[in-house]
């Protein structure tokens, strides 16, 4: 897994998993897995998928990479606090799952609370075999 600053200000986690390192075969697949991580976690609350891809293509002037076959989102949020008001700018979380014809990308932006980037770390981490 590696840290990058995207676009200069995003931080952002990212993990290439080849095809071969996990048993999970498709977008949806890992998806179902990330879910049942959140279902699991003491804080954690699944919000939505979110059909990037779908979404995109719909659109007159959407564009999507040639190399990118399908592309989602996992949304949920780990708040259990709202100490102020502005926290809500940073909630809820998002995974994103892409795939390419020889692996899956996964990424997320680091949250504010390091317990909460840690977790998603350990979910993201945990399709691979």
């Amino acid at each position: 897994m590696k840290q990058v600053t995207l676009m200069k200000k995003y931080p952002i986690f990212e993990l290439d998993i080849e095809k071969s390192e996990t048993s999970l075969k498709s977008i949806d697949e890992i998806l179902e897995h990330l879910k049942a991580q959140i279902d699991s976690h003491p804080v954690a609350t699944f919000i939505a998928i979110f059909d990037h891809y779908s979404h995109t293509k719909s659109l007159a002037d959407g564009e999507v990479s040639d190399d990118i076959l399908d592309a989602k989102n996992i949304i949920l949020c780990f708040g259990k606090k709202i100490p102020k008001p502005n926290l809500l700018g940073v909630r809820p979380r998002a995974i994103g799952v892409v795939e390419l014809a020889d692996k899956f990308v996964l990424s997320f932006m680091e949250a504010p609370n390091p317990d909460a980037t840690e977790a998603m770390k350990s979910w993201v981490k945990s399709v691979a075999k």
